[in-house]
């Protein structure tokens, strides 16, 4: 009995062993599995660090190159505005260095005998150094530039250029790259090339600021592997940094493409044989250079192999990362699906806001306005992104078409809001103004005020006389407008300012004479600078050829912007657009119109006149039957008007006349009253307000005041010497007819 307990204890022993072992067993088993599959997912955790890594390195980099890249683009305009006086180029390039912390050097090289004054060489430069910012002329024998790359690639490429990077011996002493871009002068030639040397210094703290380990660091290579940056000793060993120069350099030829696309390989360290990874990818754009970083076995897995010495700490922590893996993951998800509800109702604003943004723009058909009678408008405007930045308007006051059109700096909403508040403020200030100047100045001082942001907008305003044909227009720094007259060419028009670039700036008017038949043709850069897949823009010439097309086939205003359209699709070749495109044709197609009544008189400029006047517009009121009420008004109307011409367009003590022209083509009844005197436009003068006291209300405007409130409308012109004041009163229906048979 005994012997049968001792066999039955061992039994359970061994029973109890066997459990044992098979529970180290299936402790072991989950163990080695879970040890492989975090391993697993630590290298792909990893990956993406490592990727998110470059991403964020490559993004900064080209951040500060782009910034380098839009100040010098941004100051190419300087330069060409500076061509006519070479010395003060010196001026120029100075100021370029002095306002860019990252530039060494400045210079402007011309193409051979530009200036054959200065010789057949001739580079203004500008040096920072420790005392300041050191202007001089550097070219000569001993430096020919024709034979440098920052000149010759500008050059025979009409591109911008970034240089291998290079030691700055005769500097700095430290590591530069030179950025050039070609500029040409107001004919259009090649004129000189204006470049910078920006310093790189700066990219060993940036591109190892922030690592994902502490003895990770990243390298900054050329195209063709040339290292840039490298890890100062305190980052890392620098045999360590050499052995992945030579590793991501053999790597190169495997992987000729320039693109963002992630290469990870495994290196062992040759000092005391870590393991580690290296991770590079080809920062897109120019310059072509390659970014890589470097991390080691024992920091990414350091959390696991100290898991792996005690299993039941290895199997707790093991559930607290699953836990936590669960718990991020479901947080992620849930950040996703929030991310994307945010974008589905960012989506949705932004349709709301185009439709709000497009219903800003005049949508005047020429059936539904009768005031565009006498012109031929087209428009039309396809934004690059759901809302854009250019903008146009038309509509006619006092016999006058005013328009406009306009490009916002940048893109998206802020655009948008800057296109509505520009579109909103020139309806504002057209209803008060009719010279384009002041208008211009209206919304320059408006825009500039608060504009921390310094956006600007480019900016044409054009005022047309419907009866006249003369247009009085102001440019602030947008593409010239193309005239289709007796030929097809550029209107010419003053370099100003665009609109919120400078407080104060007082914008300078042009004027020229359309004919029957004359069209202008506005647009925004989203045409000239449509690319196609190669990057090659649409061109001025490309849209001169099609619009000269256009001129001898005598196509309308609709026609025109749909042939312009179709000419740019079809070059483009459905690359995606890069701006917004904006189009306004105004062909000047004036009503002639046959006169049942046409008389003139001619008084001098006498006051004691006025009895010979009113017997003539009561003879012309008569002739057309008006009613006595309406002639009554049209007297007084007629009164207030050549009474204000006889006091204020001849100086006290001057002999002059007054002409005085009827007409009426039995529907309107027009008065043109024309004089010789001064310059004097009455219709400038502020109206009289009439809710003021009598005592309080300031002498003037009161007659002009009236004039409006008895006539439909009112225009002033200038024209050949001559002020030309338009009055016109429409003749109410019933009484057309009543003429009608009354005549029969």
């Amino acid at each position: 009995m005994k012997r049968l307990r001792q066999l039955v204890c061992v039994r359970d022993s061994r029973r109890s062993v066997g459990i044992i072992i098979l529970a180290a067993v299936l402790l072991a088993v989950i163990l080695l599995t879970q040890y492989v599959y975090t391993r697993l997912l630590f290298g792909r955790e990893l990956e993406r660090q490592a990727e998110s890594e470059l991403t964020m390195k490559a993004i900064l980099v080209k951040g500060l190159l782009n910034l380098v890249e839009e100040d010098l683009y941004s100051y190419k305009w300087n330069i060409e505005q500076s061509l006519a006086t070479p010395d003060s180029l010196f001026v120029s390039v100075s100021r370029l260095v002095e306002n860019n912390q990252h530039l060494v050097g400045a210079f402007v090289v011309f193409v051979p005998d530009y200036y054959p004054q200065k010789g057949r060489l001739f580079e203004p430069y500008a040096q920072k150094t420790d005392s300041g910012v050191v202007t001089r002329q550097v070219a000569g024998p001993n430096h020919d530039y024709t034979k440098k790359s920052f000149y010759r690639v500008p050059i025979d490429s009409c591109r911008s250029h970034w240089s291998t990077p290079y030691v700055d011996s005769a500097g700095t002493g430290g590591l530069v790259c030179t950025y050039s871009m070609p500029v040409r002068d107001e004919h259009g030639a090649m004129a000189c090339v204006l470049g910078v040397d920006v310093s790189l210094d700066w990219l060993s703290d940036t591109i190892n600021a922030r690592t994902t380990h502490p003895s990770s660091f990243n390298i900054l290579l050329t195209e063709d592997g040339k290292p840039i940056v490298l890890p100062t000793p305190r980052h890392v060993r620098w045999c360590d940094a050499q052995q992945v120069v030579d590793m991501v350099t053999d790597a190169t030829p495997r992987d000729s493409s320039h693109s963002r696309r992630t290469v990870a390989f495994s290196f062992e360290s040759n000092l005391d044989g870590d393991d580690g990874y290296v991770f590079y990818a080809n920062m897109r754009g120019k310059p072509h250079w390659k970014i890589a970083t470097v991390c080691y076995d024992k920091e990414v897995f350091s959390k696991l192999y100290w898991m792996s010495f005690n299993i039941f700490l290895l199997i707790v922590a093991a559930l607290c990362v699953l836990a936590y893996i669960i718990r991020r993951a479901l947080q992620v998800e849930q950040r996703l699906q929030h991310a994307q509800l945010e974008r589905e109702r960012i989506g949705s604003e932004l349709r709301i806001a185009s439709k709000i943004q497009l219903a800003l723009l005049p949508q005047i058909t020429q059936n539904a306005d009768p005031a565009l009678a006498g012109v031929d408008v087209a428009s039309s405007l396809v934004p690059a992104r759901e809302v854009g930045g250019d903008l146009y308007n038309f509509f006619v006051r006092n016999e006058k078409l005013y328009l406009c059109i306009g490009d916002v700096s940048g893109k998206g909403v802020p655009a948008a809001l800057l296109m509505a508040v520009t579109q909103a403020l020139f309806y504002a200030a057209a209803q008060h103004e009719n010279r384009p100047e002041h208008i211009m100045n209206a919304l320059n001082g408006a825009m500039c005020l608060n504009n921390d942001r310094n956006m600007f907008v480019t900016f044409f305003i054009g005022l047309l006389d419907l009866p006249t044909g003369r247009m009085r227009y102001c440019n602030a720094g947008h593409g010239a407008p193309v005239l289709l007259s007796s030929d097809t060419r550029m209107l010419n028009v003053k370099p100003n300012l665009p609109l919120g670039v400078m407080g104060g700036y007082k914008f300078e008017a042009q004027d020229c004479t359309l004919a029957a038949g004359d069209t202008l043709f506005l647009y925004t850069d989203g045409l000239t600078e449509a690319m196609d897949t190669q990057r090659r823009q649409f061109g001025a010439a490309a849209m001169l050829a099609v619009l000269e097309g256009c001129r001898r086939q005598g196509t309308t205003s609709g026609q025109m912007l749909e042939q312009v359209t179709a000419e740019m699709h079809r070059f483009v070749n459905g690359a995606e657009p890069s701006d917004d495109l904006t189009l306004l044709a105004v062909r000047y197609t004036p009503i002639t119109e046959n006169d049942v009544l046409n008389e003139a008189i001619t008084l001098p400029n006498d006051v004691g006149n006025v009895k010979r006047l009113n017997t003539f517009v009561d003879g012309i009121t008569a002739q057309l039957h008006l009613p006595a009420a309406m002639a009554r008004q049209i007297k007084l109307a007629i009164e207030e008007a050549v009474v204000n011409v006889m006091e204020y367009a001849y100086p006290r003590g001057t002999n002059g006349t007054v002409d005085i022209q009827a007409k009426s083509n039995g529907r309107r009844l027009t008065f043109v009253i024309t004089d010789n005197g001064a310059a004097f436009d009455p219709t400038a003068t502020a109206p009289a307000d009439i809710t003021l006291a009598v005592d309080e209300r300031p002498i003037g405007g009161l007659g002009i005041f009236l004039v409006r409130q008895l006539m439909d409308s009112i225009n002033y012109e200038r024209i050949d010497g001559k002020n030309v004041l338009t009055l016109r009163k429409e003749i109410p229906k019933e009484l057309i007819v009543d003429n009608q048979q009354a005549s029969e």
